[in-house]
């Protein structure tokens, strides 16, 4: 009998994974076994294919973990136990130091020094709440609550369609091993193949949000606003890796970045339906997308259905990439447009508070929009995951309008109009920066003629009451 067999109970690598197997299988190991073969899984050929070092121990581990990991997912279409970790990860990958008193301290200066400067800029008052420094990690967990309300609607559509995909491609009459549950219970296989795919995508989702802690400058710089209480904060550890390599001192950087988080807080504290306008349009779109079912199905033969990293690597890769409507389209464009809106006030505001004191502010402003056009690996994750890009496309538009306004009719009225959603800016105005006054005059016109009209209206409805009230005050 072959040396590599592991069914041979003298050779090191044969007892780990007989041990881990029947530690799978419990009682009934030897008839689980004996069906894999007969189905054609050779416990053989998955020994020399698994990589899986040959200590029983660490072998025991692996089970435990799997076990913990579908008993934890629950019903929902993410397996946030394991984004959780997996964003730990993540964002320790390359170091995540504890945070020094001085960078601590450099920071919240920073910070509160961006808010005097804005006060200079802008009739919105600061967000309030606290100002602080966070490391990568800090970041994941301030974050990660927003990111399930991102995530959760597209991925119940994204792990349905794939749960019943996988389902089909386990072998007809398969019995799957009762160990792989924390109770010893057999799993139902429709059950397990939708906890495999809240696994699949709870490990997407934890990597592309530990991604983003590596990029990241603060709490808002992604255009969303990712935490629900007023709060600023800088990531010392990426502020000072993006200024390494500038021909700008790091304290100009590090000023320059908490003006941008000071203004998105205040937008976002202080315009006090936008975060929840932005996070519904984007749940709005999520929730309408349809998957192609026949596409997924066609996608995912070749794929090994207990294969994660191999189904990680496919969603990565867009095989799973939702098919959006006309009317999500519509949605997303206006979801776009709303973005570029908050990025671009903010870029003008940013710039005319640092202007007057930081001799680089030119040249960070253009650095800045260049990176926020290119994005990251980390987005881009999100944008196959999600179907929405988290880069505003038409920021600088909106920032010459801001500006326009601003030169125009004062800082006050370019404020003024967050006071409403029905007042912002549309597409055909970033388009036409120069025909936005005389846009809004027409419209107000046309509201003050619907008043007159509506007045007209009701003033013809009463007239005895009005002749009643006559006739008592004589």
């Amino acid at each position: 009998m072959s040396t590599d067999d592991p069914r041979q109970p003298d050779m090191p690598g044969g007892s780990a994974w007989e041990q881990m197997l029947r530690q799978m299988f419990g009682p009934d190991a030897d008839e689980a076994l004996a069906q894999m073969r007969a189905q054609g899984l050779d416990p053989a050929e998955m020994a020399k294919a698994s990589g899986l070092p040959d200590d029983p121990a660490v072998l025991s581990q692996v089970v435990a973990q799997v076990q913990r990991m579908l008993s934890s997912s629950g019903d929902g279409p993410v397996n946030w136990d394991v984004a959780h970790d997996i964003a730990r990860q993540a964002a320790v990958q390359g170091g995540d130091p504890v945070l020094s008193p001085a960078e601590e301290r450099q920071a919240t200066e920073a910070l509160g020094v961006a808010e005097l400067w804005l006060d200079a800029a802008t009739e919105l008052p600061p967000a309030g709440g606290q100002a602080r420094a966070l490391s990568r990690s800090e970041w994941v967990e301030r974050t990660l609550p927003t990111w399930r309300t991102l995530t959760e609607p597209v991925a119940t559509s994204m792990s349905t369609a794939l749960a019943a995909t996988l389902a089909d491609q386990l072998p007809e009459g398969m019995a799957l091993p009762p160990g792989l549950t924390a109770g010893g219970a057999a799993p139902d296989p429709a059950a397990m193949m939708r906890q495999l795919g809240a696994l699949v995508f709870g490990m997407q989702v934890g990597q592309a949000a530990g991604s983003l802690s590596r990029e990241v400058f603060g709490l808002t710089d992604v255009g969303l606003p990712l935490v629900a209480e007023p709060a600023t904060a800088l990531v010392p550890g990426n502020v000072a890796e993006f200024a390494d390599g500038l021909d700008v001192p790091l304290e100009e950087v590090r000023l320059f970045l908490a003006l941008r988080e000071a203004a998105h807080a205040r937008l976002f504290t202080h315009v006090t339906w936008l975060r929840g306008h932005l996070l519904t349009a984007v749940d709005a779109y999520a929730r309408g997308i349809t998957i192609d079912v026949e596409s997924l199905e066609e996608s995912v033969r070749a794929i090994d259905p207990t294969d994660t990293a191999a189904l990680q690597g496919a969603l990565s890769s867009g095989v799973f990439a939702p098919q959006t409507t006309p009317e999500q389209q519509a949605v997303l464009a206006r979801l776009e447009t709303a973005l570029a809106l908050v990025e671009g006030w903010v870029d003008e505001v940013t710039a005319t508070a640092a202007l007057p004191h930081l001799p680089h502010a030119v040249a960070l402003r253009e650095m800045i929009r260049r990176r926020r056009a290119a994005g990251g690996p980390a987005e881009q994750t999100f944008a196959t995951l999600v179907g929405l890009e988290l880069r505003p496309r038409r920021s600088r538009d909106a920032a010459a309008l801001w500006a326009r306004i601003a030169r125009e009719q004062g800082p006050d009225a370019r404020d003024a109009i967050w006071d409403h959603p029905d007042l912002l800016p549309t597409a055909e105005d970033l388009d036409d920066p120069a025909g936005y006054a005389a846009r809004r005059t027409a419209a107000e016109g046309e509201h003050a003629d619907l008043d007159r009209a509506l007045a007209e209206i009701l003033g013809e409805d009463g007239p005895e009451d009005d002749g009643a009230d006559a006739a008592t005050s004589e």
